[in-house]
């Protein structure tokens, strides 16, 4: 096939080399505009560096996107990581249109931050959808999804790494196939289950301790490694990373306030919450660089009250 592909960062880079690793042909490589003072997007770099051309508008909106997908007279569009809005004049000039991936299970977790929402949620199932772009938000008719479960001690980080990237690229490969094809179905997404989530960041990742363990260890986990759920300790403000979760079988097993240290030791914080206790193994104090949790505890003289 002769694929237009639309991506950035690690997982673009990764499908683009799956494509071209597999015989097709890229004819040009839609990527965002370089942000002053951020990495230098490695989707970009490879293509470049394979030679291939590649666009960097600021808008796939204009008339200049546009007529640079018409010149590339491509098979096929593939959508791999886009943050940028593109509009059915676009994605749909291909001679077999365009697919997009979204992780999760269309039409559950529309939006930006689909992996953390349901890790957060307590969910114990997720998944890869490959589906038709339009100009609704994740709304498209479906081509493929594929599903694997959450594990209950899994973070965002593990999920996506180890699971949802590989099925990512794996799917959109296989898709394009059914595509080229014409062996694929698009099934259109039921609206009544339709969730949307916005994107996860500070403001969603602030620890309250008042809540079940349970749900802070899920939003901890969905957190991990980034945004990086929050708290305030001692005064300071604290990113959590590695933690465990301690359930207690009564409510009088939790001597203390929700917040409050319950204990240290050479290598954790234990923080009381609703029903147990988080044990803090590893945080980054805000100016500071991720540690120990115990070390940390030393450093600063933080103990458990009296």
């Amino acid at each position: 096939m002769r694929i237009a592909f639309i991506g950035q960062q690690e997982f673009g880079k990764q499908v683009l080399e799956a494509f071209l690793a597999r015989g097709d042909e890229v004819a040009g490589v839609f990527c965002e505009p370089d942000k002053a003072g951020a990495k230098a997007d490695v989707l970009r770099e490879a293509a470049q560096a394979r030679g291939l051309t590649v666009y960097q508008f600021s808008s796939l909106r204009s008339p200049y996107a546009e007529h640079a997908m018409r010149e590339l007279d491509a098979d096929l569009g593939v959508m791999a990581y886009v943050t940028q809005f593109a509009p059915q004049s676009f994605v749909n000039i291909p001679r077999l249109g365009t697919i997009q991936f979204h992780p999760s299970l269309l039409p559950r977790h529309r939006g930006p931050s689909s992996i953390s929402w349901p890790i957060s949620q307590g969910a114990t199932e997720t998944g890869i959808t490959v589906f038709r772009p339009t100009d609704g938000l994740d709304e498209g008719p479906v081509i493929l999804q594929k599903s694997c479960p959450i594990g209950p001690d899994e973070t965002l980080g593990e999920l996506y790494f180890n699971k949802l990237f590989p099925m990512g690229v794996s799917g959109l490969l296989e898709a394009a196939d059914l595509v080229a094809a014409g062996r694929h179905e698009e099934r259109v997404q039921d609206e009544s289950l339709a969730t949307y989530e916005g994107w996860f960041h500070e403001h969603e990742a602030q620890v309250h301790w008042h809540q079940h363990v349970d749900q802070v260890y899920n939003l901890i986990r969905a957190c991990n490694p980034a945004p990086g759920a929050w708290t305030v300790l001692g005064g300071v403000k604290v990113w959590l990373y590695d933690v465990r979760k301690h359930p207690v079988r009564t409510y009088g097993d939790v001597r203390g306030k929700p917040g409050e240290i319950a204990s240290v030791t050479d290598t954790s914080i234990f923080i009381n919450a609703q029903g147990g206790r988080i044990e803090v193994l590893r945080l980054k104090a805000e100016g500071g660089k991720k540690m120990g949790a115990g070390e940390y505890a030393r450093n600063v003289g933080l103990g458990a009250k009296s």
